[in-house]
């Protein structure tokens, strides 16, 4: 019934709606304009606005097109061939490309990258592990793995993002997995991720976020309670020190690592937009002239240890190093 709503309600909705903005968008971007002298920042409205337009604009083309390669599929029939994955991948780039280009020239927004990042003519698969937070950073890591560094990205996304109509459409055609931080009873998640992670080839770059979430300080606590409870203690002291990361699930990455032998890993962690937690932080902050770090952090196979206890230990020790990063590098008020 879910898959209903969001396939035959949500995207034709969206169409839709795309559709009447177009055919009203003088006055809407009359409203915006007159609107924005009276709010703080610089046409703060206007900008806002744009972005999203953009954003409706982007996702309905996508719904168009993957309508399309449906069809041409033979209904379905190959959609998820090589051939037709293919054209997703390039898709997907093509449309992330052209959106991040005129948002970030809308937003001033600028995106630094330090450290040694993914080699753009790659010979081997990655498992990239990244820090959760802040709006976008899933965005921002796709735009960056496919764009700069010509790879396939594998995702592992929290479900609730399916409700994305194009996302939805997209990642149930190329290899992603969408799953729920919190699972129900019987459901094996590590099997999931595994199955995902398995035969990955030289360009393919296995995506997770092992905290399972945004951070935001109520997460965080339940986090540590969640330790407690588990009677991890050491593990809760250690998250608890941690304040700008969640604890590390661990659970779905070392099926990750086991699925991929061959595989490399690389750690990220970015900062600049991760102080915006709600809706009232986008609104003031979003539009003014930002920076985005991501930092990049290569680790050979070889470095990794052996036994599951050793690993939950080298990701904790990962995960110190990612908040003490942080902690050196959030952006000046």
């Amino acid at each position: 019934m879910i898959w209903v709503l969001r396939r035959l309600v949500l995207a034709p909705a969206l169409v839709v709606i795309t559709a009447l903005l177009w055919i009203s968008l003088p006055l809407w971007i009359i409203g915006a304009a007159a609107l924005s002298p009276v709010i703080p920042g610089r046409w703060r409205a206007l900008r806002l606005f744009w972005v999203a337009f953009l954003y409706l604009t982007a996702e309905s083309l996508l719904l168009l097109v993957l309508l399309g390669l449906w069809l041409a599929s033979g209904f379905g029939w190959k959609i998820r061939s090589p051939y037709f994955a293919g054209i997703h991948y390039d898709l997907v780039q093509f449309t992330l490309v052209g959106f991040f280009r005129e948002a970030r020239r809308v937003l001033a927004l600028r995106i630094r990258t330090d450290g040694p990042a993914p080699d753009r003519h790659p010979e081997r698969p990655i498992l990239v592990c990244c820090r959760h937070a802040g709006p976008g950073d899933s965005f921002t890591l796709m735009y960056a793995l496919l764009h700069w560094y010509g790879r396939e990205p594998r995702v592992v996304l929290k479900d609730t993002l399916a409700w994305d109509p194009a996302i939805d459409v997209i990642l149930r055609r190329i290899p992603a997995s969408f799953i729920s931080p919190d699972p129900g009873a019987g459901e094996d998640l590590e099997s999931q991720i595994g199955a995902l992670a398995a035969g990955l080839d030289t360009n393919d770059a296995f995506v997770i976020f092992p905290e399972g979430g945004n951070f935001t300080p109520a997460r965080r606590e339940r986090a540590i309670g969640r330790l407690h409870k588990l009677g991890l203690h050491q593990m809760a002291h250690r998250a608890e020190r941690m304040t700008h990361v969640l604890a590390p699930r661990p659970g779905g990455f070392l099926a990750a690592l086991d699925a991929a032998p061959h595989a490399d890993v690389v750690m990220v962690a970015h900062t600049g937009l991760d102080h915006l937690l709600t809706v009232a932080d986008l609104w003031r902050e979003l539009p003014m002239d930002k920076t985005l770090v991501m930092r990049w952090w290569e680790v050979p196979r070889a470095e990794i240890p052996e036994g599951r206890d050793e690993r939950i230990e080298w990701l904790y020790g990962w995960w110190e190093q990612i908040d003490a990063w942080v902690e050196d590098n959030r952006p000046v008020a």
